[in-house]
């Protein structure tokens, strides 16, 4: 009876700790602004910018490339990002976007997705 007690247990831990994962099971991973940015000064990284090209004219991050989510596909990505193993940081204007921008990027093979929310929260520089 113990070990049938037990054996339940970690099964429901295990289930738990699944369910815990979130965006790392679909392919991407959620981070802070504040992670972002520490990427962002450390390295090589791609800053994807998923909203529409006015308001990436209204604003936007310094160095950040523009590819509206509506237009993601195999094409447009691999325009953008020719390797699926880039580290790609990905923002949209307040968090919605992004996401669904980030699933169909890990969707097409991308294995360096992170998501990091909305530029209207974004504590750092922005241009013009």
């Amino acid at each position: 009876m113990k070990k049938t007690i037990l054996a339940l247990m970690f099964s429901f831990l295990m289930l738990l700790t699944a369910c815990g994962a979130g965006s790392s099971e679909a392919g991407y991973q959620k981070i802070s602004q504040e992670e972002a940015k520490e990427m962002m000064d450390a390295g090589e990284v791609l800053i994807l910018d998923v909203r529409e090209q006015s308001e990436y004219d209204s604003g936007h991050i310094p160095g950040a490339v523009l590819l509206p989510v509506g237009s993601i596909d195999a094409e447009t990505a691999a325009n953008i990002i020719p390797e699926t193993d880039t580290v790609v940081l990905v923002y949209c204007r307040s968090g919605n976007r992004s996401k669904k921008a980030a699933e169909a990027l890990a969707e097409l093979g991308y294995t360096g997705i992170y998501e990091f929310g909305g530029i209207n929260t974004w504590p750092y520089e922005i241009e013009k």
